[in-house]
């Protein structure tokens, strides 16, 4: 049996509309999917191109938008492989210097695995602070990622991002802000905390472009 299939079949298992059944199920997921290889997926050539990337050979930037991404290179593609009510599974492909900016799972647990290429993660988890409850729902790690060579990154998500549910997927940028707008626990260092502003109506930020890619593996059936 193909290993996306393998690995589909134990999310249907493994997952509920609620998220994962146990830690145990969760592993089980997590060890198939790091089983994953670009050849599984339909993504061997491209793993090919980028291990024979080097900076030289890209071509010259455009202008960039505020989120540092290039205006004119190639977009992001999302190559879709399955959708249900309980998870997802899809491949975003990252040309060089491509940024996937500041964003959030609310709600859901997801599991990544860069598939080839290299890239930087930066991410950031809530504080709690006294009388400031975190909302269960909005809260998990705010992450983004740039493409340092052309790089592919598998994502399965549990459960999907829905709106009507209120798992929408909400965008931010660091914030200018001097003074920070609480008072920090004692305990917590101030200058390992950084003020993130979420962007209005679930935008993502100017020049952030991603396209449907094909995908070109296994086709996994419902």
């Amino acid at each position: 049996m193909p290993k996306i299939k393998s690995l589909s079949n134990a999310c249907r298992v493994s997952f509920s509309p609620e998220g994962p059944i146990s830690e145990e199920a969760l592993e089980r997921v997590r060890a198939l999917l790091d089983m994953i290889r670009p050849l599984d997926v339909g993504l061997d050539n491209e793993a090919q191109i980028a291990r024979n990337w080097s900076s030289s050979t890209r071509p010259s930037n455009g202008r960039r938008g505020r989120n540092g991404a290039n205006q004119f290179a190639a977009p992001i593609k999302y190559l879709h492989i399955h959708e249900c009510e309980s998870f997802s599974m899809g491949i975003f492909c990252m040309p060089p210097s491509s940024v996937i900016p500041l964003h959030n799972h609310p709600g859901m647990t997801v599991l990544s695995k860069l598939l080839y290429g290299r890239l930087h993660a930066e991410s950031y988890d809530w504080v709690d602070i006294p009388d400031h409850p975190i909302d269960q729902l909005q809260s998990g790690n705010i992450h983004t990622f740039r493409a340092i060579t052309p790089c592919a990154l598998f994502d399965v998500l549990s459960p999907p991002y829905s709106a009507e549910d209120g798992r929408h997927c909400s965008y931010f940028r660091k914030s200018q802000m001097n003074q920070p707008p609480v008072v920090l626990p004692a305990e917590i260092d101030s200058s390992q905390v950084v003020w993130l502003e979420e962007l209005e109506d679930h935008q993502p930020p100017e020049g952030f472009v991603v396209a449907r890619g094909l995908y070109k593996g296994p086709v996994i059936r419902r």
